[in-house]
């Protein structure tokens, strides 16, 4: 099939098939290895940020169990206001402190909820405390109690706690508006232990599968109910390199055997022992006035089981911490409320902001497989739409540590930063793109070139024997007529000056052979000598005036008389050459000229250079043509419809002769005619 096409087409498309050819065979397997190792370099690059990414993880791991550890340390007691000391004295609570120090971000405030669902908080003391225990100021106790009625509102709210009928603030005196006073409509804890199912359960055809790199994987549809951002199904994340990387972490590990890391250890109930003060009388209550005594309360022990802490994601959109207590059988809820945006913030996107993964990549924060929050570059931000809008190629996928194995962390890269490579893999591939590219391009111009330069000799070849032909039959004929006595007297003359014409074109046309010999072979031998302008010229006048007047022609010298003394430094043959190529050229193709005319000119030029002149009167050179004619073996006409003698060769010798002599040449068409132009710059002598 391509010997078919290639025999079909013309030599130039057929060297442009051969050309692609070979360029496909190179450029294709090149292009394979560069993306083979951009692909490699790429992959790299991932790996290393997913170390990072994995690190960050386990850092925020390590604060927030430390955080937790923290506050599941606290016991019973230190959720009430007052607590009883080891030598039997009452002193505030280390969790009523006001404002609430951030023991985990985004801390709102500690509540408690007790069997019958009365809530209380350690922030206002209870309905048993003598209100002087508190010496709280009267405007700091009105933000204790706004802030307790917030805790009370978010979990009434999401049903956790009964609402309470509304007292009028006129009739209750600040020492007797205790949160823990008022009787609470009873409510179930049972809603404590609905948080998770209740959204669990919500979901339907939703199922949450954790694989040994602890990366969530989805399955079915997402659910209908959407309370955040969207789904992480919806994200459309491509993990082929995040799986890639977790294989390759699981097979160093076995190779090297390597146990998998094992998760945090695992959160245990607890037995404590805790010492409570008994209802005090309304005599001590009215005569107390030192806190730190017992102030007639009878101290009792008991002993309490504290289940781990839970944490939850609430409707309100805040997070909440809780546990269990038992005590003598009866059932307490303890706990904290955290604001979500401030949570994450702190604890997740703000060591994020920290690491460099913040400058390629983005952090997705998800609660049970719903997007909660994004953070991307070197500034806070989240997005505002939906997750179908979160695309990108996922990095690192993780879930926290308990109790916070609700929420994942979704690393995306926005803008994966090349290897250490990379720069030097991509100046390869410029360097080989250049060279290939340009190659084949030289290739193809050389070979094109190649082409019609073997084309152009054949019809210089073709040209040459018929302007040799055509001179020898003539001199033959006249000879023959003169030897054989058959010229009448009359006419023997004319055919002397016949033979003779046609013996100076002959000569012509071998010294110009003889010359494109000399040049192709190896550079001009030029003898360069100081000569004046004037003698230049009166040179070429003795060797042109009668050939020019031969032909029919007109002949004029504008000679500048100051430049005839201006000495330059030339090859006096190669300059006459030159003048009488020129004039040459000009006879050829003025012939059929209505003004037969020819001016030859020298004149110095502003740039300490001499320009001679050679001028006619005929059509002018098309635009097209100006730069080609001066090529080897180029001629305007066609070889079978020419009309012109010549063989394409007097113009580039004319070129080839004034570069080596340092001089330019150059063609300009005038009104009428066309005007060539032989600049030589000036003798430093």
């Amino acid at each position: 099939m391509l010997s078919k096409a290639l025999g079909r087409a013309s030599p130039a498309r057929r060297l442009r098939l051969l050309l692609s050819v070979f360029f496909l065979a190179l450029a294709i397997p090149t292009a394979a290895l560069v993306w083979q190792a951009y692909s490699q370099l790429k992959w790299e690059a991932f790996h290393q940020y997913r170390n990072t990414a994995e690190e960050l993880t386990r850092r925020i791991n390590t604060q927030l169990v430390a955080a937790i550890e923290n506050l599941e340390a606290r016991s019973f007691a230190d959720y009430s206001f007052l607590v009883v000391t080891t030598a039997n004295f009452l002193q505030p609570s280390v969790l009523s402190i006001y404002p609430v120090p951030q023991d985990i971000p985004g801390l709102l405030g500690y509540f408690q909820v007790g069997t019958e669902g009365e809530f209380s908080t350690p922030l206002l003391p209870s309905n048993n405390s003598p209100p002087n225990y508190s010496r709280i100021s009267n405007a700091q106790y009105q933000q204790r109690r706004a802030l307790a009625e917030q805790l009370r509102s978010v979990l009434s709210n999401n049903q956790l706690v009964a609402h309470r009928a509304a007292a009028p603030a006129a009739a209750i005196r600040p020492e007797q508006e205790v949160t823990g006073g008022l009787r609470q409509t009873p409510s179930s804890q049972s809603a404590f232990d609905k948080l998770n199912e209740s959204r669990s359960s919500s979901y339907p055809g939703r199922e949450t599968s954790i694989d040994s790199d602890s990366n969530a994987v989805e399955a079915d549809q997402p659910p209908q109910q959407d309370y955040g951002m969207g789904w992480v199904a919806d994200l459309k994340l491509d993990s082929a390199y995040q799986k890639k990387s977790a294989n390759l972490e699981m097979a160093e590990q076995k190779a090297k055997n390597i146990p998998a890391p094992s998760d945090y250890p695992t959160r245990l109930s607890r037995k404590e022992q805790i010492s409570l003060p008994e209802p005090v009388s309304e005599v001590a209550r009215e005569s107390v006035d030192r806190p730190d005594a017992n102030n007639g309360s009878r101290i009792r022990t008991f002993e309490s089981e504290v289940d781990p802490l839970q944490f939850s994601l609430l409707d309100s959109g805040h997070f909440v911490l809780f546990r269990t207590v038992w005590r003598e059988g009866e059932r307490f809820i303890q706990g904290m409320l955290l604001e979500q945006k401030e949570f994450i913030d702190g604890a997740i996107e703000r060591p994020f902001q920290e690491t460099t993964l913040s400058t390629m990549s983005a952090i997705i924060v998800a609660y049970q497989d719903q997007v909660l929050s994004t953070a991307t570059g070197q500034q806070y931000s989240s997005y505002t739409g939906r997750a179908e809008e979160l695309q990108g190629e996922l990095l690192y996928r993780s879930r926290l540590a308990a109790p916070f194995d609700t929420l994942d962390v979704i690393y995306t890269v926005k803008q994966l930063p090349p290897g250490p490579g990379a720069r030097v893999l991509a100046w390869v591939t410029l360097v080989l793109g250049v060279v290939l590219c340009s190659g084949f391009y030289g290739l193809y111009r050389m070979g094109l070139r190649q082409m019609q330069l073997a084309a152009q000799q054949q019809d210089f070849v073709s040209a040459v024997s018929h302007e040799l032909k055509t001179p020898l039959t003539s001199i033959r004929m006249y000879g023959e007529m003169l030897k054989e006595g058959w010229a009448a007297e009359g006419k023997k003359q004319a055919y002397y000056e016949f033979i003779f014409e046609e013996s100076e074109r002959l000569t012509r046309l071998i010294s110009n052979v003889l010359q494109l010999s000399n040049i192709s072979r190896e550079e001009p031998q030029l003898e360069m000598i100081p000569i004046a302008v004037g003698k230049i010229v009166d040179s070429i006048q003795a060797k042109i005036e009668t050939q020019v007047l031969r032909a029919g022609f007109e002949l004029r010298f504008l000679r500048d008389p100051e430049c005839d003394a201006t000495v330059v430094s030339v090859d006096r043959d190669h300059i006459t050459q030159i003048i009488i190529n020129l004039v040459d050229n000009a006879i050829k193709f003025s012939r059929k000229s209505g003004q037969k005319r020819l001016e030859i000119g020298a004149r110095l030029s502003g740039d300490k250079r001499v320009v001679f002149s050679v001028r006619d009167f005929g059509p002018g050179v098309a635009k097209d043509q100006m730069r080609k004619i001066f090529d080897m073996f180029y001629r305007s006409e066609s070889e079978l419809t020419r009309e012109t003698v010549g063989t394409g060769i007097g113009l580039a010798i004319v070129r080839q002769l004034s570069v080596a002599m340092g001089a330019s040449v150059d063609v300009i068409n005038r009104n009428p005619g066309a005007e060539f132009q032989v600049s030589v710059p000036l003798s430093r002598a």
